[in-house]
């Protein structure tokens, strides 16, 4: 018996067991359903085998870790040497709190910060600006000149910590708030190492906190690149969004082919202008998010890290193996947390970082159980940052790279999505690139439709959500959660109105003059914004005379 085993080929073996043990246990006992699929769309075989030629397809698709196309991850030994940077996403009301919770974090041993802004800093505005009114300090920290930026990192070593800032409009001034105070530490930017977000196509596809129309963001995005390329070696000069497209409702395959195709539009625009790939490819970086289907999410990751690999090498002819490298940072999907049972939320958590730390991201947050109700608690993010630390010390999933390779189901599932994504790019390719795709509505469509087949799922009951539309309880305990001070509003203006009653304002003319003439021509603006900030310049004020040059986005209504 076993040497007729031995001598079929692994089809007919497979059609064999169908035949003798499948088929009797499905006439007892019915599957649940009569397919599965994923998120995506992917058919969920029942089980996997291997294929013909298997030794030249590992060796094409998966080679070493280190080693292109970078399946098994970007670094040869991966967390055998260092964990993934822990980061949590943190920022509300003034500076002076926000402080005291990196502090806190820090303590609790945290390894690198990830700052939240309020809605008026990520769009432009001072604290004092009418527009403004009602949301200061309410979904992150709120940031409108050097003085806040100082106290947000005050009595923390900037040469001694990674800094993440989510911000994307105005990412060119809150990265030069960010070298002034390196500069008042004594820290020279060479030094400095970080992320900012500066994704903005992503904001016309997903979230909405645009400032100016494409072009001169495009440029303000590469003007960035240029200069960090000089002056700020270390600091990755954008984090290509995946996540606020998947926050969004797209599926996983879309949210790789999205956030890729937006990343060559990034590529594009930076060679247009004249770099060479190489000079900046190395300090691009990516954003994901990680969902519940825990099988899909890690094949996610490999999937895009394989596709982009071949894009930067074959596509725009990158020579850098470093330019080949995909490097991201994953968040937990804020989307998948309940204000139903918040409790449960730890255990969606644990079962989406530890997708991402199986798909080999590079940092990582967690989310925090009561984040669907309120800004975390302290004692929330204390939750979420040990589930990271329990992943890391105590699981024992980092101790070998990329435990998850030769599983036949992820493996299929990581070559079909790269197959999805690559149709999907296809596509954006014949419109004309992501922008183009963009302002016909395309990508925002594929999402909303995405969007709501699954909400549909939900209401129907086909997705279960556990404690929403299933195990439901009739009361719940309630859990404390965190309110912000609309007193620090008042606070925030009065800051403002000693600033500039106390700083040079001719100075502050004068600078905010150049920036003016910078922007109406082609000089680099990136500099004369380091220089204004140090002048006590506000976001505020360098963003409005951006506004008076470049003018404000509108997106087509009919989207």
């Amino acid at each position: 018996m076993t040497d007729s085993k031995t001598s079929m080929s692994s089809i007919e073996a497979k059609e064999r067991w169908e035949q003798t043990t499948l088929k009797p246990t499905l006439g007892k006992v019915p599957e649940r359903a009569p397919g599965f699929y994923t998120s995506s769309g992917i058919p969920i075989d029942r089980l996997y085998i291997p294929t013909d030629g298997d030794d030249m397809v590992y060796v094409q698709q998966l080679g070493f870790p280190g080693d292109y196309p970078f399946t098994r991850g970007i670094q040869p030994t991966m967390y055998r040497s260092r964990f993934w940077t822990m980061r949590q996403y943190a920022g509300y009301a003034t500076a002076e709190e926000s402080n005291a919770r990196y502090r806190f974090l820090l303590q609790q041993g945290q390894s690198g910060l990830s700052v939240a802004f309020d809605l008026p800093t990520q769009i432009g505005y001072d604290a004092d600006d009418p527009m403004a009114l009602g949301e200061v300090g309410k979904v992150g920290v709120s940031i409108s000149s050097i003085q806040d930026m100082a106290q947000l990192f005050d009595q923390i070593p900037l040469d001694q910590v990674s800094t993440s800032m989510t911000i994307n409009a105005p990412a060119t001034v809150l990265l030069a708030l960010y070298i002034a105070v390196g500069r008042r530490q004594g820290v020279p930017e060479n030094k400095l190492r970080g992320t900012v977000q500066n994704d903005i196509l992503k904001e016309y596809i997903a979230r909405g906190t645009y400032i100016f129309p494409p072009e001169p963001s495009m440029r303000l995005i590469t003007d960035l690149f240029r200069y960090c390329k000089t002056n700020v070696p270390h600091w990755n000069t954008i984090s290509i969004s995946g996540y606020h497209i998947r926050e969004a409702g797209s599926t996983a395959a879309q949210e790789i082919a999205f956030t890729l195709a937006n990343a060559i539009a990034y590529v594009k625009a930076a060679i247009d202008s004249g770099m060479d790939v190489d000079d900046f490819a190395p300090q691009l970086s990516f954003f994901f998010n990680a969902h519940n289907q825990f099988f899909e999410e890690v094949a996610k990751f490999r999937a895009a890290r394989r596709l982009w690999a071949h894009i930067m090498r074959e596509r725009f002819g990158a020579t850098n193996a470093k330019s080949w490298q995909l490097r991201f940072h994953t968040q937990t999907g804020g989307s998948t947390l309940t204000a139903q049972q918040p409790i449960n939320n730890v255990a969606r958590v644990t079962i989406q970082a530890l997708a991402a730390v199986l798909g080999g991201t590079q940092s990582l947050h967690t989310n925090s159980l009561d984040e669907a109700l309120a800004l975390p608690t302290e004692t929330a993010v204390q939750v979420a940052l040990r589930t990271q630390q329990i992943i890391a010390y105590e699981s024992g999933v980092a101790d070998t790279i990329d435990p998850m390779a030769g599983s036949y189901y992820v493996e299929s599932l990581t070559d079909a999505l790269e197959a999805k994504a690559k149709e999907y790019l296809q596509q954006i390719d014949d419109m004309g690139g992501a922008l183009a795709a963009i302002e016909r509505g395309y990508v925002q469509q594929e999402i909303q439709d995405a969007a709501y087949a699954y909400q549909r799922a939900v209401e129907h009951g086909e997705q279960v959500i556990v404690g929403v539309n299933k195990f439901t309880v009739r009361e719940e305990a309630p859990i404390a959660t965190m309110h912000v001070d609309p007193a620090i509003e008042q606070q925030q203006r009065a800051r403002l109105a000693a600033l500039r009653a106390q700083r040079d304002n001719a100075k502050v003319s004068e600078i905010l003059t150049r920036i003016e003439t910078a922007a109406k021509g082609t000089e680099p603006l990136m500099p004369l914004f380091v220089e204004a900030v140090e002048r006590e310049a506000t976001l505020g004020e360098i963003c409005k005379v951006l506004r008076n040059v470049f003018g404000e986005y509108r997106p087509n209504v009919s989207v």
